[in-house]
């Protein structure tokens, strides 16, 4: 029987497929069981299937629930992906399917890993939407549903609460961007350290993210140092107070810096405050009126880094 959720927890129900690639399953868990103590919000994982054992393609038997739980619209359905020899098509039964199609319908999201693709396509949750999966299967997923904008070449891709990613380890990748999409990149960032990760998002979405971007790399001081000036990036923050917020010296931190991101950490910040600065102006803000939300004393500065941004 399904356990009770708490009334203040997230759902992750993975739909497990026979043949399911470990991976696919592992990645994105292990992403959403650490947002607990990465932000202290509650995520319950499940697992469902059609039947109650599901070997997975490493021959690691599953066990899961064959009644499909009630969700909200906070909720997540997520389908990992599986070993395809010739058949792509989704070995789910058609009333798994219609609850799937039924969750997106609530307002809920749905996420796909490698082939799971196919089957939120075979419950029309991807025509007319941009969508990715592994590079192999990419031409047969286009061909098989033509009214799916495939994305190539990419690690992920989203459209709405539809969220497609490419082969096996790039569930981590989506999984990670889904958990800064609600909770911030601080809290991805925290998770994917306690996965010996890289933070990293898809270079090809509109919405890339600064403090995502510079997150591929390992040093925990600068790691420490980035969610300082994440959190604080209006207000003036020294170099000096930096230090001492990090317990290191002045000197080392700027080296760290330049060492993990290519630049200290006074161009991060400008970084961080030209992006925010960028979403107030889509907004409708006027530059100067952004400029001062984020912190610069006027738009001059702003007015530079946007300048050479372009470039």
């Amino acid at each position: 029987m399904t356990p009770p959720v708490a009334d203040d927890a997230v759902r992750a129900v993975f739909l497990l497929a026979p043949g399911v690639q470990l991976l696919d399953v592992a990645g994105p868990a292990h992403v959403f069981g650490g947002v607990a103590e990465a932000t202290g919000r509650r995520w319950e994982l499940s697992y469902v299937a059609d039947r109650p054992l599901v070997d997975s393609h490493q021959g690691v038997p599953l066990h899961a629930d064959t009644l499909l739980p009630a969700l909200t619209a906070r909720d997540l359905v997520v389908v990992p992906g599986w070993h395809i020899d010739d058949d792509a098509r989704a070995p789910f039964a058609s009333s798994t399917l219609a609850w799937v199609r039924a969750h997106h319908d609530r307002g809920g999201a749905v996420m796909s890993v490698c082939a799971g693709a196919f089957a939120l396509a075979e419950a029309g949750l991807l025509d007319g939407r941009r969508a990715t999966t592994h590079h192999d299967l990419q031409d047969e997923l286009a061909r098989r549903f033509p009214a799916v904008r495939v994305s190539r070449d990419v690690l992920y891709a989203s459209d709405g609460s539809v969220h497609t990613s490419a082969g096996i380890a790039s569930g981590i990748d989506l999984a990670l961007h889904l958990v800064a999409q609600q909770y911030g990149a601080r809290a991805a960032s925290r998770i994917a350290r306690a996965m010996v990760v890289f933070a990293r998002r898809n270079g090809h979405e509109p919405q890339e993210s600064v403090m995502l971007r510079h997150r591929d790399h390992l040093d925990d001081l600068v790691h420490r140092a980035q969610d300082v000036l994440d959190d604080r990036f209006a207000e003036r923050v020294p170099l000096e107070l930096l230090a001492r917020e990090v317990r290191a010296s002045e000197r080392t931190v700027t080296r760290a810096f330049v060492r993990a991101l290519g630049m200290t950490p006074l161009r991060y910040q400008q970084l961080l405050r030209r992006e925010h600065a960028e979403r107030l102006i889509a907004a409708g803000e006027s530059v100067e009126a952004a400029a001062r939300a984020v912190g610069f004393d006027d738009a001059r500065m702003l007015r530079r880094l946007r300048s050479a941004a372009a470039q």
